[in-house]
């Protein structure tokens, strides 16, 4: 069973890039705080974050993408009513 996501065991879950742009806001916020601090360790972690929000953002395109290929294929997901998966096995 998944913690954040929708399934059919988890209807009040998440669609996977409404999570992944929860997360990637968060970062944005940490980086904020950090902008102006000079020290090298502040400025790896900046660093760091920058790349990962690339990363993220790449990864936010792929979710929606799946999302828009499932909804062309097989109409808009049930799984938050309860419904079955529309692709895979049970």
């Amino acid at each position: 069973m998944t913690h954040y996501l929708v399934t059919e065991d988890n209807p009040a879950g998440k669609k996977l890039e409404d999570v992944l742009c929860m997360l990637r806001k968060d970062i944005l916020e940490r980086c904020a705080l950090i902008t102006d601090d000079q020290r090298v360790e502040a400025k790896a972690v900046l660093a760091n974050n920058m790349r990962i929000l690339n990363s993220l953002t790449d990864a936010i395109l792929l979710a929606e993408d799946s999302t828009s290929i499932l909804d062309k294929a097989f109409g808009p997901s049930q799984a938050s009513k309860g419904g079955p998966p529309r692709i895979g096995h049970l």
